[in-house]
């Protein structure tokens, strides 16, 4: 869709930029009502400021948002953007910190590129932008760097079997 569905406030003749929202999927350009189209502009809003930068709460692709320096926070749909207060909004990054804090299980200086992360599945290794999967009977924060390379190869060459035993039975 070449041409974005939006309603504008204000001209290119005014002094003040013009502002422009996207329409809603519900909306018709032939019957969206001035009061329709104002309720588009409600956001983004902001909430205030914590640590000296501004919080503010907005709409976007995935639904709306809490942002704060470049942080964003979906914001559950049980809980209204309207209404959101700076406290809410302060309790939803202090929570998605801890989560991600929760997440590193280990990293190591000499190799950047892997980590020991805690997922949605379990722990596993993140190499090289693939992920590898720890064994049930070893405890990932007693990995060092040396057993996270067996970890890897081990996963690379039961890949490899899956891929060679799936191929063989194609061709029967």
């Amino acid at each position: 869709d070449v041409y974005k569905r939006q309603v504008q406030i204000g001209s290119a003749d005014d002094e003040e930029k013009p502002r422009f929202a996207q329409l809603k999927k519900e909306y018709s350009l032939e019957t969206v009502t001035l009061e329709q189209a104002l309720d588009l502009f409600k956001l983004p809003r902001t909430l205030g400021e914590l640590d000296g930068k501004t919080v503010t709460v907005g709409t976007g692709r995935f639904g709306p948002y809490v942002r704060y320096d470049n942080t964003f926070v979906s914001i559950p749909k049980t809980m209204d953007p309207m209404t959101l207060s700076l406290e809410d909004a302060e309790t939803m990054l202090r929570e998605k910190r801890e989560a991600e804090a929760r997440k590193v299980i280990k990293t190591f200086a000499e190799e950047p590129d892997l980590q020991i992360l805690n997922g949605r599945y379990g722990p596993y290794i993140a190499y090289q932008k693939k992920n590898y999967k720890i064994p049930a009977n070893v405890e990932p924060a007693d990995l060092n760097l040396e057993a996270c390379f067996k970890v890897i190869e081990l996963q690379k060459t039961k890949g490899e079997t899956r891929k060679v035993r799936s191929a063989t039975k194609k061709k029967k």
